[in-house]
């Protein structure tokens, strides 16, 4: 019966995949441990005062909001991993190397989480966020929006694509043996993928960082650019609109 559940690896990783990611998005529907009460009724009003403990729930926040945004675009990857490595390994040791893989594409995105977490610290101390974890500045946020929309038509948005958009060519240029190996691979796969959406993640703090819209709009179009075979395409179409709706910003707060 073991043995028979070992051989579908795949499914159990998807499942496992699946459960993580059901996990994650029922964790910031329920407010990520922050009071959207109070963000709700007096979003206006200056963040709440830093302390280790705030510090280290808005780390944690940021990373769960990365692992429900990024894993399911991500599984695609991790299952073809998967699959090449039942090929080369016993079933126990595939399933064990491709949750190992999986780690490692979510430790690039705790780095990510952490710099999130930094930023924000910097904009609350200069009054750029409001309790809602929304830019206070029109300047701020017309700003971000070009800038975003610029990134989409640059060389290294459209070099990370390329790899988070096809797993076989990752995997072909980038493989490498054994669980140390897998770990590296998950690494430098979450690094392509960071490269390729954190601008996009930076597009959070315009429209508020718990605002479930702006989370599941961005996580699904980061799932259509990287799944669709238009990706490259949607990519230019979605920074066009980016640097035109920051115009539009910038010309109001003028």
């Amino acid at each position: 019966m073991l043995e028979h559940l070992l051989h579908r690896d795949r499914l159990i990783v998807a499942i496992g995949t699946a459960a993580v990611v059901a996990l994650a998005w029922a964790y910031l529907a329920a407010g990520a441990g922050m009071d959207t009460e109070m963000m709700a009724d007096m979003p206006d009003m200056a963040p709440m005062p830093w302390t280790p403990l705030y510090a280290v729930l808005l780390l944690v926040m940021w990373w769960v909001m990365m692992i429900a945004m990024m894993a399911p675009s991500a599984a695609p990857t991790v299952l073809l991993y998967a699959t090449v490595k039942r090929k080369q390994e016993t079933a126990s040791r595939a399933a064990i190397d491709t949750w190992i893989f999986l780690a490692g594409y979510l430790a690039a995105w705790a780095g990510f989480s952490l710099a999130a977490v930094l930023m924000q610290g910097a904009f609350e101390r200069f009054g750029l966020l409001s309790m809602a974890m929304a830019s206070t500045s029109a300047v701020l946020g017309g700003s971000a929006l070009i800038a975003a929309g610029l990134y989409q038509f640059t060389p290294l948005k459209q070099a990370c694509l390329r790899y988070c958009e096809s797993p076989l060519l990752f995997l072909s240029r980038h493989w490498r043996p054994g669980t140390r190996g897998a770990f590296r691979m998950g690494l430098r796969h979450g690094s392509y993928c960071v490269g390729c959406c954190w601008f996009l993640m930076i597009l959070l703090f315009v429209g508020g960082v718990m605002n479930l819209v702006w989370i599941i709009g961005i996580a699904l179009y980061v799932a259509a650019e990287k799944l669709l075979p238009f990706g490259r395409r949607l990519s230019y179409a979605a920074g066009a609109l980016l640097i035109l709706s920051g115009t539009i910003v910038l010309a109001r707060a003028m």
